[in-house]
């Protein structure tokens, strides 16, 4: 049985979470629960994968096996409903590398990629870096009976931005880093149409889609209401589900032949990505024996959300709500009337809890704070009595 509540150091091992705190807030004692890995040992089969490759001494140029992309497809079909075929599976390095390569792949220089704010930061910068234009169609945020806030798509704002000749690609976070929706049927056929309107390519981040709550709607891959001639790019990878993003191995899914080897000219550009022999044997294990950690890992994070609604529901001037999926919480710290500057200093001087300040996000997260509950209860227990101390003293 996997113990989750168990702390695990990970000081000391080039962790970018703990060990590179001084560089992001300034001093080592924060508790860090911001960047998106969990504080978790892996699932004990990736583990193992891994020792079992170290044990044969050479580190060779390594090929994607066939019993990779098996592994994939049958996890796929078993946990989503989504059949792939061999043939549309385009081995990538990361996902954040597949959005820069989308962009340089579907968009010309100058031209639209539309994004849905507050979004994960990469989403802005690889169309930034690309020479591509920032499209902001941003969430609505409306509040619920019960005073929290709940966010859908500006369906209509939507429309006018695809209908916009110069737009050419919509990057879909689905489910929502970090927002943690997991978008409705009914919601996904709507991108659905709209892009089937106005020739827009539809590059959906999936990589969350594991990560969906036992008592959230379930999640649709895209793919799975999609047409065969629709332009579906669908990214995922093993690295949120398992916990290894370290790995750096990941998988576009794209039916059709064309857009595919657009993509893959792109990263024969760059000779990416090289096959590192670990990734593959992480990359596989996890797909192929990892769904029994996963349940448990899905009932483990739902307690810390819960623990944290319920704590936070205490703290004067903050408020926060369950998300659907992910392992990443939306703190609306507006009432403690602070700008940015002053709410990231309130929270790493004043409390020493270093989270994802919610400006990094887009305009849309000004006011708000992301924290990561992917770690033991105990040390979510830690942030938020640092957080009610400081807003005592304050």
């Amino acid at each position: 049985m996997p113990r989750f509540d168990q702390p695990l150091s990970r000081e000391n091992t080039c962790s970018v979470k703990f060990d590179a705190r001084k560089a992001v807030f300034g001093r080592e004692d924060v508790v860090p629960v911001w960047v998106a890995d969990m504080d978790f040992a892996a699932p004990e089969a990736v583990t193992e994968a891994l020792k079992q490759r170290a044990e044969h001494p050479v580190y060779g140029y390594t090929l994607f096996p066939e019993s990779l992309y098996q592994s994939m497809i049958d996890w796929f079909r078993q946990r989503h409903g989504w059949e792939i075929r061999r043939e549309w599976i385009l081995m990538a390095p990361g996902v954040v590398p597949s959005l820069h390569a989308a962009c340089l792949a579907y968009a010309g220089p100058g031209e639209g990629v539309i994004v849905q704010p507050p979004v994960y930061p990469p989403f802005f910068s690889s169309v930034k870096l690309t020479g591509r234009s920032v499209v902001e169609n941003p969430l609505i945020a409306d509040r619920t009976e019960d005073g929290e806030i709940r966010y859908t798509m500006d369906l209509e704002h939507l429309e006018a931005c695809a209908a916009r000749p110069e737009n050419r690609v919509l990057m879909l976070c689905s489910p929502h880093n970090p927002v943690g929706r997991v978008w409705s049927e009914q919601e996904l056929r709507s991108v659905l149409d709209i892009a089937r309107r106005h020739d827009l390519v539809v590059l959906s981040d999936e990589i969350h889609c594991d990560l969906v709550f036992p008592d959230a709607p379930r999640h649709r891959m895209l793919a799975t209401l999609a047409q065969p001639d629709d332009a579906l790019v669908t990214a995922v990878a093993p690295s949120k589900s398992f916990n290894m993003p370290g790995l750096g191995l990941s998988a576009l899914v794209i039916p059709d032949q064309s857009r595919r080897q657009a993509i893959k000219a792109v990263f024969d550009q760059m000779h990416l990505p090289q096959c590192n022999p670990f990734s593959v044997a992480g990359f596989e294990a996890g797909y192929r024996e990892g769904g029994p950690w996963l349940d448990q890992l899905m009932a483990y994070l739902q307690g810390n959300r819960d623990y944290v609604v319920d704590a936070v529901s205490r703290l004067p001037g903050i408020t926060t709500f369950a998300p659907e999926g992910t392992y990443l919480m939306w703190l609306d710290c507006r009432e403690l009337g602070l700008d940015d500057a002053g709410l990231k200093r309130f929270f790493v001087q004043d409390a020493g809890v270093g989270m994802n300040p919610g400006i990094s996000f887009g305009e849309p997260g000004t006011g708000f704070m992301r924290l990561n509950i992917g770690c033991p209860r105990q040390t979510l227990v830690e942030v938020l009595d640092r957080i009610e101390q400081a807003l005592s003293a304050a």
